[in-house]
């Protein structure tokens, strides 16, 4: 049964397109009732996130969790406890002692929320010993590892799944479903980013999460133990997939579609320094830390299809949350800031924008509309409820994530690219096509209807 299993999979990943499994897969018809075993690698915030979701379901049991943070354990445990579920096994209690945790035959599926840089490593070994894998964003740091990726779920046969969550965001499904009706016409342009204020994120006292202090690395406490050292080491869009990830469903991205080379450019660092600054005094230890990173990457992407994406990265100055998303084609534009549209010959006036309001309600996506109610209780807006679900029906159903490798590999590889277009003073740098060519007649697979 192993081998059967490996074999479909295996072919599913090889040949990129799953479009002659998808019409049964994704009927909305409910799948034969078994318990689902998930480990869970890295149990911090976000890991935490994940397991709350996974407690909700009576078809999910937790077997094995990992994490090298006996604090972040105990938290977990105590989770698992309340719901009432079995102990799991724990791991943590060296940095590669979830390689023992993987060699358990009493696991199906593993998600991990760890730092950037063992995401890779983590994902490749959980696919060697025959398990799924659900990463957390970026998948990839370097573009060697986009390809590592690749190579393990092909060689192994065993998917997996990028957790991008905004992938699942309301207003942004709702503007594919308006794609694929033809409102907005022939798609010209997006525009997406990370416009988000961590510096209290990058720093903190060392005692609580954010809020006070200039700490970070050693003296800092949970992301700002590893997460700040990018921004002293690096100069790019290091945080790209929140945004591409929708924008890339909408422009059928390695389906009929890809990335074909990308530009990018910085500005000067100066809010990291400026935040230290005012925080900490200008004799603290980090006063004197070059950081590397631009406090605003701009980086745009020519397309196959004649397409153009424009992606923002701005995490070091003060600013409200924005992912800057703008859908444009030739019969209208959606713009997430304002929350405006214009549809010619729909929109009420002629050069007015509209409320996006009503075309939500309308246009409102199939598996929004049927799994709302239950969603609504879940983490960033409820998109936490769909991401990690649909990870789970794949576990359950046997059968290719909505979400693939492929996708994984090439949305993380922006970070990277565009550090070399930076570095080499905007010159154009080509994205490798990840799919070795399947894009030209792979269809599109994720939320196809009102399942996952």
């Amino acid at each position: 049964m192993k081998t059967n299993r490996r074999h479909f999979l295996r072919s599913a990943a090889v040949t990129v397109s799953s479009a002659h499994l998808f019409p049964t897969i994704l009927t909305g018809e409910p799948a034969q009732e078994k318990k689902v075993r998930l480990a869970f690698i890295g149990v911090g915030g976000r890991g935490r996130s994940h397991v709350n979701q996974a407690l909700f379901r009576n078809d999910v049991s937790i077997t094995a969790i990992c994490d090298i943070d006996p604090e972040a354990i105990n938290r977990t445990k105590a989770m698992i406890s309340k719901a009432g579920r079995a102990e799991p096994a724990v791991y943590g209690k060296t940095d590669e002692d979830f390689l023992n945790m993987l060699k358990r035959d009493d696991i199906d599926g593993v998600v991990i929320a760890t730092p950037w840089e063992w995401h890779v490593p983590m994902s490749v070994a959980t696919m060697k010993a025959g398990k799924y894998a659900g990463v957390e964003v970026s998948a990839t740091v370097t573009l060697k590892e986009s390809w590592d990726l690749i190579e393990a779920s092909e060689k192994s046969g065993m998917p997996c799944m990028i957790l991008e969550n905004v992938c699942y965001r309301r207003d942004v499904m709702a503007v594919l479903n308006m794609i694929r009706q033809g409102l907005f016409g022939e798609m010209l342009y997006a525009h997406c980013g990370y416009q988000h204020d961590l510096r209290n994120v990058k720093f903190n006292d060392g005692t609580v999460k954010q809020g006070v202090g200039a700490e970070f690395g050693a003296k800092g406490y949970s992301e700002a133990r590893w997460r700040t050292q990018h921004s002293v080491d690096r100069n790019g869009d290091l945080y790209p997939t929140h945004g591409l990830g929708p924008v890339a469903h909408w422009l059928d991205i390695n389906r009929g579609n890809r990335f074909m080379y990308l530009t990018s450019t910085a500005t000067k660092a100066r809010s990291l320094h400026k935040y230290v600054v005012d925080t900490g005094g200008p004799n603290h230890p980090n006063a004197k830390v070059n950081f590397k990173l631009g406090d605003v990457v701009t980086t745009v992407i020519n397309c196959a299809n004649g397409e153009n994406i424009v992606i923002m990265h701005d995490t070091n100055s003060p600013r409200p949350y924005s992912l800057g998303f703008r859908a444009q084609g030739t019969q209208g534009i959606w713009m997430d800031d304002g929350k405006t549209i214009y549809i010619e010959g729909k929109s009420a006036k002629p050069h007015e924008w509209e409320p996006f309001k009503e075309y939500q309600e309308k246009y409102d996506h199939p598996v929004w509309k049927r799994h709302a109610q239950i969603a609504e209780n879940a983490g960033h807006g409820g998109i936490d409820f769909f991401v990690i679900r649909a990870f789970i029906e794949s576990v359950k159903r046997k059968v290719p994530p909505p979400i693939d490798v492929y996708d994984a590999a090439v949305w993380s590889a922006i970070s990277p690219l565009s550090e070399e277009s930076i570095a080499k003073g905007s010159k154009p740098i080509e994205i490798p096509d990840f799919t070795r060519g399947k894009w030209k007649t792979n269809k599109p697979i994720f939320a196809l209807n009102d399942d996952y």
